[in-house]
């Protein structure tokens, strides 16, 4: 497994360009199972590199960039039993060469959710990302679904931007109790981690809702935002369309249930994609493959 710091020692994937696509899995590190199925998804297409790179152009003022948990050692031992082409870890000054360069505006499916509470944090994550398609030249990238509204917004930016890229977006892997994985989770105290069911229970509670006929998105949400009491603080529970992110009354065709609250000092989301037909709820993907 290659390990590459610099944008020069990228020219070494020219070499891994031999008719199958090379597939991009960006990650900040600190991984789990769920950045490893997204792995193993791109393993199945083509050469896979893993980015592992701590962006702070996507963290606002007073959040958690010191604490982010960093161990690349860890990270690398995870991956190399997974047949990874290499990973591209760079330092900060390698992704961003002067304080005031180029930054991306995202676009309306970054209105709302978390958009609305972290109103710089899009802006960086498309910066970034399109960096490291600029210097992966990656064929496809693949995303965890979890960060739905980023693959949405991502999705966006090469639609618009015409980039040369196809997005895939991986299930959300969960532990036994629904909460779904994530590198915040390693805040969390065993009061604080049983707490943090309620998401996952607040999304299962607007699923059974839908099953049993509800259509009604108020209702919905009025049903998760009745789950999430456990949590420390609410952010949004709400349900919106799948890709557009736009509101919506009545409920049918490709929807997100998405919720975020702060469970002691993890601020956490998760969210279910659903396709509601007329007498029928199925998960559905939110990018095309």
């Amino acid at each position: 497994m290659e390990i590459w710091r610099t944008q020069a020692e990228l020219r070494q994937l020219d070499d891994l360009r031999s008719g199958r696509p090379l597939v991009l899995v960006p990650t900040m590190g600190a991984l789990h199972e769920g950045h490893l199925s997204l792995v193993r998804l791109g393993l199945s297409t083509g050469p896979v590199v893993v980015s592992i790179f701590v962006n702070p152009a996507q963290f606002g003022p007073g959040e958690d960039i010191a604490s982010y948990p960093r161990d690349l050692q860890r990270d690398l031992d995870l991956l190399s039993s997974l047949q990874v082409a290499g990973v591209f870890s760079p330092d900060v000054s390698e992704m961003y060469s002067a304080p005031d360069g180029v930054s991306i505006r995202p676009g309306r499916r970054a209105a709302g959710l978390c958009g609305e509470r972290r109103p710089e944090h899009f802006a960086g994550v498309l910066t970034v990302v399109a960096k490291l398609f600029g210097v992966v030249k990656p064929d496809v990238a693949i995303f965890g679904r979890k960060d739905a509204q980023q693959c949405l917004v991502i999705d966006q930016m090469v639609q618009d931007l015409f980039l040369p890229v196809r997005l895939w977006d991986g299930p959300t892997v969960r532990e036994a109790d629904g909460l779904a994985m994530s590198s915040r989770n390693r805040y969390l105290d065993p009061d604080q981690r049983r707490r943090a069911g309620c998401l996952y229970a607040a999304l299962e509670s607007a699923r059974r809702l839908l099953e049993q006929g509800e259509r009604d998105s108020s209702k919905l949400g009025r049903a998760m935002r009745g789950a999430l009491v456990a949590a420390d603080e609410l952010e949004y529970a709400e349900v919106r369309t799948v890709p557009e992110l736009e509101r919506i009354a009545d409920v049918k065709g490709r929807i997100l249930l998405a919720v975020a609250a702060k469970v002691g000092p993890a601020r956490l989301i998760d969210n279910m994609v659903l396709d509601i037909q007329t007498d029928q709820v199925a998960e559905s993907h939110l990018l095309g493959r």
